[in-house]
């Protein structure tokens, strides 16, 4: 495996396994954004041979997009792969776009318009509605994490994947905003510990990186548990935004992220890379980026 692990820019990944291949859902990264029109998705039996699977998203279906799609999430829930995107960048109340929801019956798509509106449209406890991220609990329970603007919030999933149902304190969509949390937020349970990972800095340098928080609960409290990824000289800088892979089969975990190369003054120079991610006594160790392994 070599990293980056395709040619191009793309960023914001996230991870999934079906029937023994792996994908990856990215952005196109674009500085100038308006430019970021569909996604990509990558898939791979070996984590080394990657094909590429474009436009998968059927844009006519969602005519209120007019100047970004980003920051896919991605799951198969009761026969049906459903993917949730950012649309549009939207600043305040009132605008259109947000989080979007389509619908597919194969992992890589063709995905349709499942709601013929956005899944959610507004600012809630703060948080811009960006960098969705799907968990689904051992109970079967799918949770959605997200925002950008320095909060998190999380929400349960319907049955129908349409809306949400009330969380135990009554609440639809609860904050679960860690200290430090910038954005991209991403969920890993193991071992019967829930633990939320996301960046901090700033996405166009140098200073973007990941950290963690661990609970016994998917609704928090989640602490900062410390960074985990990081500017490592000579390799790159800005790692973050991730998804991550576990192959049952080596118990081995993967964090799937972008990162830059260090100096770089382009924003939208971001490259999709994979390395290794070991658990030690409830925590994250720090990820050792690599240019291959």
């Amino acid at each position: 495996m070599t990293n980056p692990i395709v040619p191009g820019w793309y960023a914001d990944p996230e991870a999934r396994t079906y029937q023994g291949r792996h994908y990856i859902y990215a952005t196109r990264s674009f500085t100038e954004y308006t430019r970021q029109m569909n996604l990509d998705v990558f898939s791979s039996a070996d984590l080394i041979h990657w094909q590429t699977h474009e436009s998968i998203i059927t844009m006519g279906d969602f005519p209120w997009i007019w100047r970004a799609v980003w920051a896919p999430t991605q799951m198969e829930h009761n026969g049906r792969h459903y993917l949730i995107f950012a649309s549009n960048d939207i600043q305040k109340d009132g605008e259109a776009g947000g989080l979007e929801i389509a619908v597919a019956d194969s992992p890589e798509g063709p995905y349709r318009g499942y709601l013929h509106q956005p899944l959610i449209s507004r600012f809630i406890h703060g948080a811009q509605p960006i960098d969705a991220h799907l968990f689904k609990d051992d109970d079967g329970a799918v949770y959605l994490y997200y925002g950008g603007w320095g909060h998190c919030n999380v929400a349960r999933m319907n049955e129908e994947m349409t809306g949400f149902v009330p969380l135990p304190d009554g609440q639809v969509i609860r904050s679960v905003t860690p200290p430090g949390y910038v954005e991209g937020p991403c969920m890993i349970k193991k071992d019967g510990l829930y633990y939320l990972m996301w960046s901090m800095g700033g996405w166009t340098n140098g200073t973007y990186r990941v950290a963690y928080g661990v609970s016994d609960n998917p609704l928090g409290p989640f602490g900062n548990k410390g960074t985990i990824l990081e500017r490592q000289e000579p390799v790159a800088e800005g790692p973050g935004h991730h998804g991550y892979l576990h192959l049952p089969e080596r118990d081995e975990w993967l964090i799937v992220y972008h990162r830059r190369t260090i100096g770089d003054p382009e924003p939208g120079h971001r490259m999709l890379c994979i390395d290794r991610m070991d658990f030690a006594d409830g925590g994250i160790q720090p990820v050792v980026m690599t240019d291959g392994w």
